[in-house]
């Protein structure tokens, strides 16, 4: 039977590739409408990087907030970006083209859709930013997979995945404001999915300045929590969790949970978008490091982009794909994945958790046996 599929998909591939089919498909009426479809999706991917920039050209500008305020002109909205009324309109025209954008009467341009839904995502808009960082280091991707390309700028970004003392990061500050502005709507989802009030102390693990912590205080009042991570993250939690109001209920406790050991007590652990950051060997060692740390009974969460999860493909295999191969750490792991990991370690019974958008994260809890 695979075979007959090999064989089949073979000759199907022969005829796609086959100028004179495409052009042949292109003019048939039942077939033009798909091969339409097929010539601008291959379009999109000839054309990403400059739309991408145009994005960053909008969000460097703040042009989807000032627009929120209202339609304007582009010779309304030139000076305020300080740019000519000609070189808005060309910006605004491109944006339009993206959905971001939208045309109204007047020669007046507001919001687009896809524009609305960006400003309600801070963390997006402050990748966005970011990502100059990981464009540079895409300008050569053959001489990255080759791994020729030398120390990358998001290997110097995000220090703690590479470094041997990452606690010596000057850019603590810079990439935990990141981590926490991207966190929100995956802890939105999270909470959703999970009934934290069951338990009594939560160990969360890599949870940067607290932002996951502070929004299941709120959720579950008496619940108390451990932050651990590394110690300029830890000092930088701490006025956060006192403004919050919290601090009586947070012990920060400093480490690198890739050498351990982590601390013990409480029954529920977390790692929020931390398993993929790091590489197979690391990844299992932070998962023994949990499974000795929890009580019998004991329980971990995990909740990060997975690869495999239908809708979110590209995100994790292309996008995270290439963002941690850039980082110089760790790969998006399927499911599957994880729960041979996790059986290795020691836990059992792992299962998916009901996670409405799987392109920010998908979740699976698992236990140490009783």
């Amino acid at each position: 039977m695979a075979a007959l599929a090999d064989r089949f998909y073979a000759i199907r591939d022969l005829v796609a590739s086959s100028p004179r089919f495409q052009r042949f498909a292109a003019r048939f009426p039942l077939t033009r409408p798909v091969a339409t479809r097929q010539a601008a999706a291959v379009f999109d991917l000839c054309a990403g990087f400059v739309y991408a920039q145009i994005l960053r050209a909008a969000v460097d500008l703040r042009l989807l907030e000032r627009l929120r305020e209202g339609a304007r002109t582009p010779a309304d909205l030139a000076p305020e970006l300080a740019l000519s009324e000609v070189s808005t309109a060309r910006l605004l025209k491109a944006t339009t083209s993206l959905g971001l954008t939208a045309a109204r009467r007047g020669g007046r341009y507001g919001l687009g859709m896809k524009g609305a839904a960006l400003l309600g995502n801070p963390g997006a808009l402050r990748m966005i930013e970011h990502h100059h960082l990981l464009y540079a280091d895409l300008a050569d991707p053959v001489r990255l997979l080759r791994g020729e390309a030398g120390r990358t700028a998001l290997q110097d970004y995000w220090g703690y995945a590479t470094a041997g003392h990452p606690e010596s990061n000057l850019r603590v500050e810079e990439y935990s404001r990141l981590m926490a502005a991207s966190l929100s709507l995956v802890v939105e989802d999270v909470l959703a999915a999970y009934p934290f009030a069951q338990h009594r102390l939560m160990l969360d693990i890599g949870g940067g300045t607290g932002g996951f912590i502070r929004a299941v205080a709120a959720a579950a009042p008496d619940l108390r929590f451990q932050l651990f991570d590394l110690p300029p993250v830890c000092a930088l939690a701490g006025p956060r969790f006192a403004e919050a109001g919290i601090a009586h209920r947070v012990t920060l406790l400093p480490g690198n949970a890739r050498l351990g050991p982590l601390p013990r007590g409480a029954d529920l652990a977390t790692l929020i978008r931390v398993l993929h950051d790091h590489d197979d060997g690391d990844a299992q060692a932070i998962l023994r490091g949990v499974f000795a740390a929890l009580p019998p009974g004991g329980t971990l969460l995990i909740a990060e982009p997975m690869s495999g999860q239908k809708g979110a493909e590209a995100m994790a295999d292309a996008y995270f794909g290439f963002y941690l191969l850039a980082m110089g750490s760790g790969r998006a792991r399927t499911p599957e994945e994880i729960r041979t990991m996790l059986e290795t370690a020691g836990f059992e019974g792992a299962r998916s958790l009901s996670m409405p958008r799987p392109l920010l994260a998908s979740g699976l809890v698992a236990r140490k046996p009783a």
